[in-house]
Order: structure tokens, then sequence, then C-alpha cells
């Protein structure tokens, strides 16, 4: 099933990344269970894929609540984390029902994407998957103060091409993300109701 935008009706599309425009999660479990596995830690599959499309921040202080706290920085893990993971980018699809959106829209409209992610692995990802040269802007986490479901991340994206955020409409996969997206005022478009990652279904 498409997802069909009324010409007329937005300025400005915003893309989340993982989940929404390139499937990534296993690929970002497996790089942090490698991480984790270095200082003798561990983290449940099911644990992790219920906690999709937190900012890494957010995941770890669950992390930390959940199994006790980390023996080493943050910085020290995601450092091999970034590494495991970018490794890994032969392995990323895009999601084409999202993808096709984004070459609809090329060069009609304004389109970043604005990402819980590190930006640096966001755009490996991007590139990887060959959607990196649809967009405008790529925002990750590290240009925020306050990651999704706070609307910083989507009043960024909408400042960088000039746009009215009530003129932007924000394609996500999460409720965090969808929160953000109502939170700067903006049309959310939740994917799920029109796609599903194979490892959900298998759940």
């Amino acid at each position: 099933m498409a997802i069909d935008l009324v010409e007329g009706s937005f300025d400005a599309l915003i893309f989340d990344c993982d989940g929404t425009l390139v499937d990534t999660a296993p690929a970002h479990y497996s790089a942090l269970s490698a991480a984790l596995r270095k200082h003798d830690l561990h983290m449940d599959s099911e644990w992790y894929f219920e906690r999709v499309g937190l900012a890494p921040k957010n995941l770890l202080d669950a992390y930390e609540e959940a199994y006790g706290t980390l023996p080493v920085s943050r910085a020290t893990l995601l450092e091999p984390y970034t590494e495991a993971f970018l490794k890994s980018l032969h392995e990323i699809q895009e999601i084409t029902v999202v993808a096709d959106v984004a070459r609809t829209w090329k060069g009609r409209v304004p389109m970043s994407v604005a990402s819980n992610g590190q930006r640096e692995n966001v755009k490996g990802s991007l590139g990887s998957a060959g959607l990196l040269p649809f967009f405008d802007y790529v925002i990750g986490i590290e240009d925020v103060n306050h990651g999704k479901p706070e609307p910083d991340i989507f009043l960024e994206a909408a400042r960088r091409m000039a746009v009215d955020p009530t003129r932007c409409i924000v394609l996500e996969d999460s409720d965090e993300g969808l929160a953000g997206a109502r939170a700067a005022g903006m049309r959310g478009i939740d994917i799920r109701e029109t796609w599903t990652p194979e490892w959900k279904i298998q759940r």
C-alpha cells in the first residue's frame, strides 16, 4: 500500500531514519550487543526490540535501570558500537514504501531526515541504501538538546529548511517520534500502518 500525499497540503517532508527509511534494528542490536560483550555485559533481544527508536542516552538509561550501572563510561561503550554498526551497513535494506515517497517528492519540496540516532550512523545507513542524496539535511541526536519525544529535532529540521513547522509532514515508526511531531505542530504519518518489519512479524 503506497503512502499518498496531496500536493499543496504541505511545504516540506521530514523522515525518521531507523525503521522508517531503512530497517536497521537487527544491525543496531547486533552492534550494541557486541559492544556490551567486550565488557562481559548482556542485553536480551526481546528487551531491546521493545525499545527500538529510543535515543542512545535514553536506551542506556533504561539499560542501567534493568541491568545495573554500566561499569564503563558511555563513550567507551558507544565507540565500538558505532564501529560494529558501520561494518554491518552492507546488510541494511531500504523500506521501499517510504523510500518511494522520497523519490516522488525529491526536488519538489525540501526534505530532511531527523533521527534520534548518531549522525554518523544515520548517514552511513542512508548512504549504504542509496538514499542519502534525496535529502537536503540530516539531523542527528548531537544536533539538539533533547531527542524525541521532545520536538527539538523536528523544529531544527524545519528551521534548516526555512519552512513553517505547521507546513511539515513527518514520517515516523515510533510513538516517541509521533509525539515529537505533534509537539512541534506537525502532521505525523505512522508508517507502521503501512509496513511491518520482518523481525517484528517473527516475534
